[in-house]
């Protein structure tokens, strides 16, 4: 197979982008030196997390002047995320730190008084103009194909600025703001977005740059389309554990009991749903924009580099170009073998595995409590900070695990308390949510409030909101706990526990301004496919990410 040159600097998840780049028939070879960019013919820079961290990083690697004599001597490049970050003069969120100044122009931090940020989902990347080239696409980039983002800060678009300097420019709205989503000229091409996370369209995005077609009449452009912008994201998650035989399941709780129940053929043994790489596999297809693994085993006689979840992990972004979760497990430990084993070496091994992001739980709350004994100073030992520190706060989310706590006045408990639709089944009026660990087996002093707002501090990007007093009920969401938790973040909000059918996730979206809803047991007992969650929902007019043909 041709090969395409890789500068990997430690920068989060290359595993699917070397995956995409096998998919569309290319093989990788890696610049582990600033000599071997010198030999690069086609170079790919990725990138995820601090504009500063990896403009650092590539100083320190020596790695600057040859990337910028690879993009002058006229070689294909492609800068992605960061990559397409370090093109600029620079940034916000770095202003010390200078950019290739290839193209002269700042990144600037999105506003958050009307929006969640990070920028995190499916977002369109539409050509503002073509010119002479008339329909051809331009790298493949269609108008109605949505593409996978994940940042904070963005180039704003100015109209015909860059443009008088010859460059195409492909941009995205957020909100109120738009921004440059994928930009080219001659050799050079670039895009905010995720290529090997965008599925399809990513995919034929990738090929063309390879196969070095800018302009392509063969695959003619389709025109602006209805429904730009940010799509409502729906999640598949899988809880994975070893079953009575001891192989790994997916598997779902009630109120996060996984066994089945007494009077049923199998009861009192683990649910077995499906085996965990097929599964994801098959979510994919059906349209989910993102898939989940929650590791509910604890592989305690397993060194940390032998975990099965390393395996499924690897497996799934072979074939499955959408991002991909793992939660469970992931604080400080010691290994079978007896080795202290960081939070970060723990992430970094499941990034270096194929996942994208990490979700944090039990360790999330003993971090907040800690946070609050503090006088909410941050120790920047916490797995939160040193992940995000590393990989940036995308990368980091958090899952919650709430339940309800029923008074009978405001004034019964120094916890935030909510006047909820109906009243607790002795009559109290109000309510407070309170934060759980170990799967809801522990109970703590914190209430939900409290928690969201000390691990945004610490710098969690995401926040996994589940709800034990709905899991496993296929009775909807909890909006009133998603309101709550809305109202006192600007991080991005995932719905969990309650869906079960399509008209959930349309109440959900609708009610509430949740950025992303998750479904299991629905999906794996089969009674609905995440195409009929998607259908439902376009149907009700909300704007979804469609799925488009394999290559």
């Amino acid at each position: 197979m041709p090969v395409v040159h890789l500068l990997d600097y430690v920068a989060g998840n290359v595993r699917s982008l070397v995956n995409a780049v096998e998919k569309v028939g290319y093989t990788i070879e890696w610049v582990r030196t600033p000599e071997d960019v010198e030999k690069a013919h086609s170079l790919i820079l990725p990138g995820v997390g601090h504009f500063g961290h990896c403009l650092s990083q590539f100083a320190e690697g020596r790695y600057l002047n040859p990337i910028r004599k690879h993009i002058e001597a006229g070689k294909p490049f492609l800068g992605i995320c960061v990559g397409l970050q370090a093109l600029f003069a620079g940034s916000e969120e770095s202003p010390a730190t200078a950019g290739l100044s290839i193209i002269p122009q700042r990144l600037s931090r999105f506003n958050d008084i009307n929006k969640s940020v990070p920028h995190i989902g499916w977002n369109s990347a539409v050509l503002v103009r073509t010119g002479q080239n008339g329909d051809q696409s331009f790298f493949g980039l269609q108008d109605q194909s949505k593409y996978y983002y994940v940042h904070s800060y963005a180039v704003p678009y100015r109209p015909d600025y860059l443009e008088a300097e010859g460059w195409t420019v492909a941009t995205a709205k957020y909100g109120d703001e738009e921004f440059i989503g994928a930009i080219g000229r001659r050799n050079v091409l670039a895009t905010q977005f995720h290529p090997e996370k965008s599925g399809t369209p990513g995919l034929r995005l990738l090929k063309a740059f390879l196969d070095g077609r800018q302009w392509d009449s063969s695959m003619p452009r389709t025109l602006h389309s209805l429904g730009q912008g940010l799509t409502r994201r729906v999640i598949a998650c899988l809880d994975v554990r070893t079953n009575d035989d001891g192989d790994l399941v997916v598997t779902k709780g009630d109120q996060y009991d996984v066994r089945a129940k007494a009077g049923t053929a199998a009861q009192g043994l683990v649910r077995n749903l499906g085996k965990p790489v097929d599964m994801a596999r098959k979510y994919y297809d059906q349209g989910a924009d993102e898939i989940t693994f929650l590791n509910i085993t604890s592989f305690r006689n397993c060194p940390l580099v032998d975990l099965p979840m390393l395996e499924i992990l690897r497996r799934t972004a072979e074939t499955v170009f959408v991002p991909l979760t793992i939660g469970g497990g992931i604080r400080e430990t010691v290994d079978a073998t007896g080795s202290n084993i960081s939070a970060l070496q723990v992430a970094t091994i499941y990034f270096k595995s194929g996942a994208d992001k990490v979700s944090i739980g039990s360790d999330a709350v003993l971090a907040a409590m800690e946070y609050y004994r503090n006088d909410k100073r941050l120790s920047g030992r916490t797995a939160i900070e040193t992940i995000s520190a590393a990989y940036g706060i995308q990368a980091v989310v958090v899952s919650v695990d709430p339940k309800r706590v029923y008074v009978r006045s405001n004034s019964d408990t120094i916890h935030r308390v909510i006047k909820p639709s109906q009243v607790g089944p002795s009559g109290e009026e109000y309510c407070w949510y309170q934060c759980t660990m170990k799967g809801g087996r522990e109970s703590t002093d914190l209430d939900v409030q409290q928690l969201v707002e000390a691990v945004e501090a610490m710098g969690a990007g995401e926040i996994l909101l589940n709800c034990i007093d709905k899991d496993g009920s296929n009775t909807g969401f909890d909006l009133e706990l998603i309101r709550e938790v809305k109202r006192c973040t600007k991080v991005p909000v995932i719905a969990s526990s309650g869906a079960g059918k399509p008209a959930h996730f349309t109440e959900v979206f609708q009610q509430t301004s949740s950025d992303a809803a998750l479904g299991a047991g629905m999906f794996h007992r089969g009674e609905y496919t995440v195409k009929d969650v998607k259908d439902h929902l376009l149907k009700d007019g909300l704007l979804i990410r469609q799925v488009e043909e394999a290559l």
